[in-house]
């Protein structure tokens, strides 16, 4: 007669780690979408610097986010990535195999953000950087020509993939509330996209004001290496945005605790 060791089985954060690792990978969704944001933001990086001519209607505009312009479209990509990782489980009953190997469930959800977390922001992070260096060949002998030594330019690099990685995640969180893709996509788009430009049409200065710690507002001045006018400031819109995601988790965190699969 065999016998097992349930030790050899336990659960543990980093088999839970490990897992998600490899789920993200296996899926040929992921791939799409990465690579995608790539091609965006290298791609519109390159047709930036190429195309641009000193003194011309680009000339007043941030070194670093003229040549990362493509980030928002990007981003978009890697904010469906971030929908399909959580509701994707939903959509084709992975959730329930998930749940049954780790009964708690909210390691789960919390092994997703951090993987997915740690790939985004790698991910964008090259990419933004390996772009800034290309676009700036086309660059060198125009009045935006800039290097990673300028004064808030690496900064503004990192922090245009923090920006774009925590927009990533609240993407996540949504789709992990919701269940559903469709649903994720449409609450990202809707409410963190659409909505700040609808309420920023408003004549009121306290909206004005709130408008610049939503999500994409606050990204936006974390990729900017010169100060913003009227904006939030780097270290506001840095806790702003993480605020955000973290609101964005608990919710499917207590939902998970709450009702089943």
């Amino acid at each position: 007669m065999s016998t097992t060791t349930t030790g050899t089985y336990r659960v543990t954060p980093l088999r839970v780690l490990r897992s998600e690792w490899h789920k993200l990978w296996t899926v040929r969704s992921t791939w799409i979408t990465v690579l995608a944001s790539v091609a965006f933001l290298l791609g519109v990086g390159i047709l930036m610097g190429a195309t641009y001519t000193s003194d011309g209607g680009d000339s007043d505009v941030d070194t670093v986010v003229l040549t990362l312009y493509g980030s928002q479209l990007g981003g978009i990509c890697l904010a469906v990535l971030g929908i399909l990782v959580t509701a994707g489980e939903y959509s084709t009953g992975l959730i329930r195999a998930s749940s049954t190997a780790v009964p708690r469930r909210t390691p789960v959800l919390w092994a997703k953000a951090a993987v997915f977390t740690a790939v985004v922001f790698t991910v964008s992070f090259v990419t933004a950087l390996v772009t800034f260096l290309t676009a700036q060949i086309f660059l060198s002998d125009t009045d935006q020509a800039a290097s990673l030594a300028d004064d808030g330019v690496l900064a503004a690099i990192a922090g245009n993939a923090a920006g774009v990685t925590l927009l990533s995640l609240i993407a996540l969180g949504l789709g992990a509330a919701l269940r559903s893709v469709p649903g994720g996509i449409g609450a990202f788009i809707g409410g963190v996209l659409i909505l700040p430009e609808v309420l920023g049409m408003l004549p009121y200065d306290a909206v004005s004001t709130a408008i610049r710690y939503f999500p994409t507002q606050a990204a936006g001045v974390l990729g900017s290496a010169d100060p913003m006018p009227d904006a939030a400031s780097p270290g506001g819109a840095l806790l702003a945005l993480c605020l955000w995601a973290a609101a964005t988790l608990i919710v499917p965190t207590i939902l998970l605790k709450r009702r089943d699969v």
